[in-house]
This record gives C-alpha cells, sequence and structure tokens, in this order.
C-alpha cells in the first residue's frame, strides 16, 4: 500500500510539473550578449550595442568597421579598435560631453564577436563565429574534427593578426580568443 501511495505522488508531481518546464522551453529568448573579458580589445568585424541611457536615437548595434571605428549617430566615427570595451564607453561618452549632453551614461557590450579561422589538418578549415570561452578542442570540433594525418597534440596560434605563432597544446585548457588564426600541424612520425 504504501509504495502505491508514493508512486500515485511520484505520478502526481510529474504531471504537476512537467507541463511547467515544457512551457518555458517553447519560449522563444533572444540570446544574451556574453559580457567581454575585462582585457578584451575591440577589433574590426566585432558588432557593439550602444546604449545611452534616455537617448534611444543614439543607441542601437553597430559594427566596428575595416579601419577600426564605429559609426554613431550624432557624433560620427568613433575609435574602437585596441580599445576595451570600458575604454570604447568612455570615448563615446567623451564625444556626446562635446557639445551635445552634458551627462551622458553611456553602456556598451559585445553583441557578437569577430570570427576566428582555423586551418591545416581539419575536415572543415574555414572562418567560424566565436563564442565565449572557447577551447583548442571546441575549435577543432567546429571545423569537422581532424584529418587521419593531424597532429593533435598541439596546435599553433596567431593572435589577432600577429605574425607570431604561439604553440598552444590540443586540448581544453587552451584558450581560442576573436580574431585567432589556429593551424593544426600535420603530424610526422
Amino acid at each position: 500500500m504504501a509504495l502505491r501511495f508514493s508512486q500515485a505522488i511520484f505520478v502526481g508531481l510529474l504531471v504537476a510539473f512537467v507541463p511547467m518546464g515544457c512551457a518555458r522551453d517553447t519560449q522563444i529568448m533572444p540570446p544574451a550578449a556574453a559580457e567581454a573579458p575585462p582585457d578584451y580589445q575591440l577589433g574590426t568585424g566585432d558588432k557593439v550595442r550602444v546604449t545611452v541611457y534616455g537617448e534611444d536615437d543614439l543607441s542601437g548595434e553597430f559594427d566596428v568597421d575595416g579601419s577600426g571605428f564605429v559609426r554613431l549617430p550624432l557624433v560620427g566615427q568613433v575609435k574602437a579598435a585596441g580599445l576595451s570595451v570600458h575604454g570604447f564607453e568612455g570615448a563615446v561618452a567623451e564625444k556626446l560631453k562635446a557639445g551635445y549632453l552634458k551627462n551622458p551614461r553611456v553602456s556598451v557590450e559585445v553583441s557578437s564577436y569577430r570570427p576566428f579561422y582555423i586551418i591545416g589538418e581539419v575536415n572543415k578549415p574555414g572562418e567560424y563565429p566565436y563564442v565565449n570561452n572557447m577551447s583548442v578542442l571546441n575549435a577543432v570540433a567546429l571545423a569537422g574534427g581532424y584529418t587521419y594525418r593531424a597532429g593533435e597534440s598541439e596546435v599553433y596560434v596567431r593572435r589577432n593578426g600577429g605574425k607570431d605563432e604561439l604553440k598552444e597544446p590540443a586540448d581544453g585548457n587552451a584558450k581560442i580568443l576573436p580574431g585567432d588564426i589556429v593551424r593544426v600541424p600535420e603530424r610526422f612520425f
């Protein structure tokens, strides 16, 4: 008798809570922008969401163009490349203070990062969208995995358009950043 009573309670709870979980899963929520690491520097290909509090016409999503600038309403071009998100906020606020607003309150977040590239001994080399906290293993998985000729113990990474390659272990600890070029070498016996 006690077993049947506990089964009835379990089924009752299951029936009560499953629809609530299903309803929550069917809602379409916009993706939340990931918070940029504090030392992240903006660059060409990033998209930023600029919010000027109390000024909806000055707010929106903007691209960092090929020359490293963001074109904003009213103030025009503001240099973004090489600045942190916080530094860019300050630059936008200064531009707005220079004859437009008395005390602008500006917030900036990265809505989408510039892509990274993976080349070499992977099944699908090319350009891929960056995801926050991406590791070398994530990058290789996005590129379809290793080819049969790949050296699977290490990769070479060029950071942010640099010329020097850094040797990184091909594991979950080695991080990839936006704009990186990852090269998977061929193994030698």
